[in-house]
């Protein structure tokens, strides 16, 4: 199983003019922990991180230090506050030249990766363009859907299958594809993510039914109230 088979290709980014306030906004209310900085033509610059966003607090007062817990569990203000008075750019903040893979890296090099750099997600990019990312909730998934021992693998048909199944999720069903992965194996469908109702949820797992070369589907979705962030 490659990256291209786990990875989240629809993926929030944001310009290397974006403002810290944005950033920290897109990452609250999508419940992400770090947008990728791209160009115009989609070229990964950069990585910003709650990380990124913490080092700026530095070694100031009680309240600074705690400002992004206090953004994260009360919806306040502080997140707000902090960067009201220490605005900055996303080319000002973000880790520069983050590590890049191709879509056909396998899954164990990926791990490795994460695990030598101490890294949480890994771009995906294809002619130096961002196509999507794998995160480690998305290694997990794929390690998980074929066993140690197993000799299946990802064939040009599932592809096409998770292709197929984003496309009609996206297109046709009103739920949010970035925030779902799909996983398949031999036409065996697995289906990753939230959604706000049993609806969205009972949409996609008819969408991916009706694909052909769908064998069978495990719908894992699990659901959060409307206006909550996802992963």
């Amino acid at each position: 199983m490659q990256a291209v088979d786990v990875m989240t290709p629809k993926v929030i980014t944001v310009s290397p003019d974006a403002d810290v306030r944005e950033i920290a906004r897109l990452l609250l209310e999508n419940n992400i922990s770090a947008v990728p900085v791209v160009d115009a033509e989609e070229r990964v610059l950069g990585i910003v991180s709650e990380g990124d966003l913490m080092r700026r607090v530095g070694s100031g007062s009680e309240q600074s230090k705690s400002w992004w817990l206090k953004a994260f569990f009360t919806g306040g203000n502080s997140a707000s506050e902090y960067v009201k008075t220490h605005a900055r750019k996303a080319h000002e903040i973000m880790t520069r030249d983050p590590i890049t893979i191709g879509e056909d890296e396998s899954l164990q090099r990926v791990a490795k990766l994460l695990e030598k750099h101490h890294i949480k997600r890994v771009p995906v990019v294809r002619d130096g363009r961002l196509v999507g990312i794998v995160s480690r909730a998305n290694l997990l998934r794929g390690f998980s859907a074929t066993a140690p021992d197993a000799q299946t693998s990802v064939t040009t048909d599932d592809r096409q299958i998770r292709d197929a199944i984003l496309k009609e999720v996206d297109e046709n069903t009103g739920v949010w594809v970035d925030r779902i992965n799909v996983i398949v194996t031999e036409g065996v469908v697995q289906v990753w993510g939230l959604v706000e109702s049993q609806e969205e949820k009972m949409a996609v797992q008819v969408a991916a039914e009706n694909t052909p070369g769908v064998k069978s589907v495990e719908n894992n979705l699990g659901m959060v109230p409307r206006g909550v962030g996802h992963f």
